[in-house]
């Protein structure tokens, strides 16, 4: 076995020991796909915040392919700066392998890919299923391209789009399962209505606080529901479900007193995280300060915070400290989600909040 397949060998079995690996399929895809030929560059990030360029001259680029890690490929659409904000990436294999477990695709049955990226995924998806059950669209032609040669090189032979992933690609549905490497802050109709009755979409929730996967079944008209998964997945958006930019603000501003810290608001680990972005939806967050692009803001200060704007953020925030205790601390697996004639809304029992 040569060194690349040693590595992507360490990495399946580190997959299946962790427990995100179940079906042989998957194993064995994990196995077999060459990793490396889909990423032969990609950017790491520095501890002084800048980025360094990784390609097969650096003498880690090997071992860091078949990292458990993920790499980003791409900055503001644009394959000529080396620094921004990412745009694209090569997903953690972890996160990966649950959203294919999840996606429960069996042989015969047709995947959508929405978000090509590297192709490397798209691979597994032909090595498990064959690449004509497989149709995989990205927004950016240059990503498509270069995704599509990489493909073909490695003898797999999707169908490649280039358009908009948001509106699915009708010409070869219905699918029988759709999976989307990208979050989007609504499920698309689309998705949906090119979904037969049964089939399952799998993809991840954009939301700045409370991102997370879910798993839907539709309906085969356009509506659908589901459930949020336990593990947590955090994913570049969908470029037209990108957030507008929200900054902490200055001015006018109240202090007091607080005992909750920010981490236990913002830190995916937090078993709050989660329904602290259903009452927080939109509020950007940093290391020490929440805002919306209402003009609200908070900046925490560990024993004490300051608010600003039209509205008070933190209260917000212990309010629904409050209320999710009285819940009995809900964890993000308890959560359902619809999509139906009145909207997409997160559920729990009987409660339900608009997406």
């Amino acid at each position: 076995m040569d060194g690349a397949g040693a590595l992507r060998a360490e990495l399946a079995d580190h997959l299946l020991g962790d427990g995100v690996l179940h079906d042989s399929k998957w194993l064995k895809a994990f196995r077999a796909v060459p990793r490396h030929e889909f990423l032969p560059r990609f950017y790491r990030q520095l501890h002084t915040g800048d980025w360094e360029q990784v390609t097969a001259r650096h003498p880690e680029w090997l071992e860091l392919v078949y990292a458990d890690r993920v790499w980003v490929t791409q900055f503001d659409g644009d394959d000529t700066v080396s620094g921004g904000t990412p745009t694209c990436s090569s997903s953690m294999p972890t996160i990966m392998a649950i959203m294919l477990e999840a996606l429960d695709v069996h042989n015969g049955q047709s995947v959508l890919e929405v978000g090509t990226g590297t192709g490397y995924n798209a691979a597994l998806l032909c090595h498990a299923v064959g690449s004509g059950n497989v149709t995989t669209i990205d927004v950016d032609p240059h990503i498509s391209r270069r995704a599509r040669k990489r493909l073909h090189r490695n003898g797999f032979f999707p169908t490649c789009v280039t358009g908009d992933g948001a509106l699915g690609h009708p010409d070869r549905a219905p699918y029988d399962r759709l999976l989307a490497t990208c979050s989007v802050s609504t499920i698309p109709a689309a998705w949906l209505e090119q979904t037969r009755q049964g089939g399952l979409v799998v993809t991840t929730l954009h939301r700045p606080i409370g991102a997370g996967l879910v798993l839907i079944a539709s309906n085969g008209d356009g509506t659908g529901e589901g459930r949020v998964l336990t593990e947590d997945g955090r994913f570049m958006p969908l470029r037209a479900h990108a957030h507008p930019r929200a900054l902490a603000g200055e001015g006018t501003f109240e202090r007091r007193a607080t005992t909750l810290r920010l981490n236990s608001v913002i830190d995916p680990a937090s078993p709050f995280e989660f329904f602290a972005g259903i009452a927080l939806p939109d509020v950007a967050a940093g290391r020490d300060w929440l805002a919306h692009s209402d003009g609200s803001w908070v900046h925490h200060h560990g024993s004490h915070v300051d608010q600003g704007g039209p509205r008070k953020l933190w209260d917000v925030v212990e309010q629904a400290l409050v209320d999710w205790n009285d819940l009995g601390k809900p964890r993000r697996d308890q959560f359902g989600i619809t999509i139906g004639a009145d909207g997409q809304h997160l559920t729990l029992g009987d409660l339900r909040w608009h997406l």
